[in-house]
């Protein structure tokens, strides 16, 4: 918030752009966004930014574990910490080794979390009201998110729709890119003439914090990647 302020980013874009860097990547921005009320631009901005960063992580982290000599270990946790998307998270691992993409796969997950408490967060002290109108608390639940719990539960007590899941999968990545197509058909030059590269700075500093302050703290042995 601190550095979206300094940059003097439109409110909605600052965050959203926050939570991508700091949670999941387009999941947290996804789920943001209508709590927020943001506009079709805004989020376009901040996906776009994320998804540069997440291609230069694919290329950059591989390189910059073996330069450090962390383990498979250390790698998965270092990607999975750092990197936004699950997606890219799981095609650096895979790089890595086989630990890597397991450890790295478990670990994203349980990050992707957040996306609950800071939307909630987001919904009751930063989202918008009409005006005149009191502040209200609404509670709005990305329903992705306990779809994506149910679907994990299903799979792991009834292994036998392991190949749906496998399907269904497949069928996502699709799903994804048509999305992603959409989002982007509401980027003009104009807006991003209006705001600037202001977007990428502040994800690039984010991502640089957050990149190697767990670095460090996995090289200097302060996370416990045993396991």
């Amino acid at each position: 918030m601190l550095i979206g302020k300094k940059l003097k980013l439109p409110r909605d874009t600052m965050y959203l752009v926050s939570v991508g860097t700091s949670i999941c990547g387009g999941s947290a921005i996804a789920a943001a966004a209508p709590v927020l009320k943001a506009k079709a631009h805004e989020v376009a901005i901040a996906s776009a930014t994320v998804f540069a960063l997440n291609a230069v992580a694919l290329l950059v982290f591989p390189a910059v574990g073996h330069a450090l000599n962390f383990s498979q270990e250390q790698f998965g946790y270092w990607a999975a910490l750092a990197i936004h998307d699950t997606s890219s998270v799981v095609g650096a691992s895979f790089q890595y080794g086989p630990t890597a993409l397991e450890v790295g796969t478990t670990v994203k997950l349980a990050r992707a979390l957040w996306i609950v408490p800071v939307t909630l967060f987001l919904s009751c002290f930063v989202a918008g009201t009409a005006e005149g109108e009191k502040r209200k608390i609404q509670l709005k639940v990305p329903w992705f998110i306990p779809g994506f719990l149910i679907a994990s539960a299903i799979v792991t007590l009834l292994p036998v729709l392991a190949p749906a899941g496998g399907v269904l999968k497949e069928i996502s990545k699709y799903l994804m890119i048509t999305t992603l197509f959409l989002i982007g058909s509401n980027l003009s030059r104009e807006k991003l003439k209006e705001i600037g590269l202001k977007p990428v700075l502040q994800g690039v500093i984010l991502w640089v914090i957050l990149s190697v302050a767990w670095c460090s703290a996995i090289y200097l042995g302060w996370v416990n990647c045993v396991q």
